[in-house]
């Protein structure tokens, strides 16, 4: 069981940031819009003026865009200057560089659970203050609250969270061959056989970015496997040559095995991109190349790319369920670090905590918070809507993205460890002790570099 342990920060830098933040969330309660504006003391000073601070993500195209609509609302209440500096990834490769060229930013948004235990393990990270813990209390569930936690000290705020059990679907194709939203992975391979005999290919897989593949294998294990095994695999209690993954790769074999049932076989997996697999099933009408793509809630950011009207033309099932009512449920996160102990850092962190902040970029879509106190109304449509209340109705039952707490040499690189390896699998899917004994290698080679050192 994790505490909560007093952050290594003097007394006099708390006493700023609490009033500082105070001032920044005042605007946040009440049911206030987003846009109130910042609270200025009785003078009309801002709390931040002058200070510059920088935030690092990987985020490009829509998700930067939306995310710098955050960042002005937060300039707007504080009169600080926040600058978004694109990150590559590995974030946690291009962070070191960073600190070691004595130049990090401020804050950082950490897509990996193990990320931020490497990043607070190199001491880069900085513990939340009083205001940010007071926040993550009042709008957190505790199993969010815990993943931004590191042997009790609490570092991240989750502010972008995924669900990851989403089967999204070209409602036209779906109709043209007469087919229904399948519950199991029996009916739902069954769909698939019966929207390739109306002569369109059924599923769209972004196998070109490794870390689809990953979120395939998950959902298929932690259905199949159960929770218990689920813990062990992301913690490497298990090896990766255990039977329980053998049973996994083989149900995915079912549909991997089967090239005409994947949109340009399985050359075409391997070469298409996560926004081209999912573009791709909704464009050309009754037509497209794929009829259905798996991917988390974020795919309506690439949806909106195309005329496809998302509860219409675009609908969403859950993931189906290998084992009879065990659907899982596998989610995913951006947290936000501060890597500078300064008061704008622990403000922004405070500010990104609050539903306020969440509530500005839930309106243009492509996201999901996991605070519970953002109305759902926020959402712009009721898919979303729908989804995010699945998720914060989970409360603690559910499973973060197990390749996101593995050292991010194995799970988060690509080209290289679990990506690679489920890359190789796609292409040779028969080859099930293969792929185990490759994943269980590259594993064991990226826990041993992280271990502590004795």
């Amino acid at each position: 069981m994790r505490t909560t342990l007093r952050p290594r920060t003097r007394f006099g830098a708390l006493t700023a940031v609490t009033a500082v933040t105070a001032l920044v969330l005042t605007a946040c309660g009440g049911g206030e819009p987003a846009d109130a504006g910042p609270s200025a003391g009785p003078t009309g000073a801002l709390p931040l003026k002058g200070e510059k601070i920088e935030v690092a993500a990987v985020w490009t195209g829509p998700e930067q865009e939306n995310f710098s609509k955050v960042l002005k609302e937060f300039e707007k209440r504080t009169g600080a200057t926040v600058t978004f500096v694109p990150a590559q990834d590995p974030i946690v490769n291009f962070l070191g560089t960073k600190i070691a060229g004595g130049s990090p930013p401020d804050v950082a948004m950490l897509p990996q659970v193990g990320a931020i235990r490497q990043a607070a393990a190199q001491k880069w990270i900085k513990p939340v203050g009083p205001e940010v813990r007071k926040a993550l209390e009042a709008n957190y569930a505790r199993g969010w609250r815990e993943l931004g936690a590191v042997d009790g000290t609490q570092y991240g705020v989750y502010f972008k969270a995924a669900n990851k059990s989403l089967v999204w679907y070209n409602t036209a194709a779906f109709d043209n061959a007469g087919a229904t939203e399948p519950k199991t992975w029996k009916e739902f391979l069954s769909t698939a056989e019966t929207i390739s005999a109306s002569g369109v290919t059924p599923v769209s897989v972004g196998g070109a970015d490794g870390w689809t593949l990953t979120d395939w294998f998950e959902n298929v294990y932690l259905s199949q496997a159960g929770p218990e095994k689920y813990d062990q695999l992301a913690k490497h209690e298990i090896k990766w040559t255990d039977p329980s993954v053998a049973a996994a790769l083989k149900t995915l074999a079912e549909l991997f095995g089967r090239p005409e049932l994947l949109a340009g076989g399985t050359s075409g997996a391997l070469q298409t991109e996560y926004p081209a697999s999912v573009t791709q099933t909704f464009t050309g009408g009754d037509r497209p190349k794929g009829a259905m793509v798996f991917e988390g809630d974020f795919a309506a950011v690439n949806i909106a790319q195309t005329e496809a009207k998302i509860g219409t033309d675009a609908k969403v099932f859950p993931f189906p369920a290998v084992e009879p009512g065990a659907a899982p449920v596998v989610t995913a996160g951006d947290a936000a670090v501060a890597l500078k102990d300064t008061k704008g850092a622990q403000a922004l962190l405070a500010f990104l905590a609050s539903p306020d902040a969440a509530r500005i970029w839930a309106a243009e879509g492509g996201f999901l918070s996991p605070n519970k106190n953002l109305d759902p109304a926020a959402y712009p449509n009721d898919v979303q809507r729908e989804i995010a209340k699945a998720l914060i109705g989970a409360g603690d039952d559910f499973r973060f993205d197990m390749s996101d707490q593995m050292p991010q040499s194995f799970g988060g690189t690509p080209g290289k460890g679990e990506w690679k390896a489920l890359q190789d699998f796609l292409k040779n899917p028969r080859d099930v002790a293969g792929a185990q004994a490759r994943l269980e290698a590259e594993a064991a080679k990226a826990y041993r570099a992280t271990a502590p050192q004795s």
